[in-house]
């Protein structure tokens, strides 16, 4: 065979080997599977106004508990139990006529003392001049000094005497102190009542406005001092007093309170302090004893990070992660701290900032550092499922 004829047979299995080898690289190509696509979301600082939620109970603004001031047989009840009444209303009649006749009996007594009380003036006031001239012994002017002063006290014993009938007399309407709803009366006319009885004949509650005392336990009262001396948080004075209200059944209160004082005692058994707040109650909503849920503020972060919560899961221990696309487009894992749920998302305290990619979708598809496909997550309307990418 020529050399020539040998070249070109050369040159042929070469192109052939080469054509070969460009196939199987495309194969080879063409079977490795595409980076998996994840959905994310960009996570960038919110200003968030941070509330906690506190059970409590309600409790009226005045209470008077109203008991006779004198013993009596009551006459007549001059109230509709439940109504409304006023301060200074009647709300029992306890019979009079005693307490009149000893009035009248005090009021005699005081007009004989004074009677007499002329007399015995007129006669110390001569002896004094006899006196100082020695026309009368000095004892004699001594003895009708003394019987002056004698009547002087006697009007005003017979005074006092005649006071106290009037306030016992005065005490037999038995008025309220407070103006506010009536409850049940425990007693009737024709019942026998004794002064300051231990058990009230009725009680008076002022509704409007209304107190709310809820309790905050002292380990929260800390982590939040904490968060205000760290700058994590600052307050606004004026909107934390503002309060709003959840009613038993899960309803808005409509009326905003307004927080009056933190107690400055812990209690023992519970570990919890007392907030108490103050809310209108014209329409007589709330009534006491009533439970309810108070939301106040506790502070406001400028520098909030959130996380949408099916973009945080759990390890084998249960401690809260992430997967985050790095800028190499790799799946990297952090490890969170959480503060709380606000909504569907989670507040972050540490683990992630600003900036950071988050996988929210195709969580399932991915590990840490595998090379991912990172496109922009957004919601589905309603009903829809969600994907990556989805416009």
């Amino acid at each position: 065979m020529s050399l020539r004829a040998h070249s070109k047979r050369l040159i042929t299995l070469v192109l052939i080997a080469g054509g070969l080898f460009s196939a199987a690289c495309k194969q080879r190509a063409a079977a490795a599977p595409p980076a998996p696509e994840v959905g994310v979301v960009v996570l960038q600082p919110e200003r968030l106004v941070l509330t906690t939620e506190l059970p409590g109970r309600t409790s009226a603004y005045l209470v008077a508990e109203i008991r006779p001031q004198v013993n009596g047989i009551i006459q007549k009840r001059l109230f509709e139990e439940g109504a409304m009444v006023g301060a200074g209303d009647i709300l029992y009649q306890i019979d009079p006529a005693p307490y009149r006749s000893a009035y009248d009996q005090a009021e005699a007594a005081l007009r004989m003392a004074e009677a007499n009380l002329p007399a015995a003036r007129s006669r110390a006031d001569r002896l004094k001049g006899l006196a100082e001239i020695h026309a009368v012994g000095q004892q004699d002017y001594d003895d009708a000094a003394a019987a002056l002063q004698k009547a002087e006290a006697g009007v005003a014993q017979a005074r006092a005497a005649m006071e106290n009938a009037r306030i016992n007399l005065d005490y037999t309407p038995i008025k309220t102190p407070i103006a506010g709803r009536t409850g049940r009366s425990s007693v009737t006319p024709g019942a026998l009542v004794a002064a300051y009885q231990p058990v009230p004949l009725a009680v008076v509650q002022q509704l409007n406005p209304i107190y709310v005392d809820v309790t905050q336990s002292s380990a929260e009262l800390l982590r939040l001092r904490r968060a205000l001396q760290s700058g994590r948080l600052t307050q606004d004075g004026e909107t934390q007093r503002r309060v709003k209200l959840l009613l038993e059944d899960g309803t808005s209160y409509p009326q905003e309170g307004t927080l009056k004082f933190r107690d400055v005692t812990v209690e023992p058994s519970t570990g919890s302090v007392t907030l108490r707040m103050v809310f209108p109650n014209p329409d007589y909503l709330l009534l006491p004893g009533m439970f309810v849920r108070a939301e106040l503020e506790e502070g406001i972060n400028d520098g909030a990070i959130l996380v949408p919560q099916q973009g945080v899961s759990r390890d084998f221990k249960g401690r809260p992660i992430a997967l985050v696309v790095n800028a190499s487009g790799q799946v990297e894992q952090r490890d969170l701290e959480l503060d709380r749920a606000v909504g569907d998302r989670w507040l972050v305290a540490k683990g992630l900032a600003a900036g950071d990619r988050v996988i929210v979708d195709g969580l399932q598809k991915v590990r840490p550092g595998a090379a991912v496909t990172a496109v922009p997550f957004t919601s589905a309307p309603q009903g829809a499922p969600a994907s990556p990418g989805t416009k």
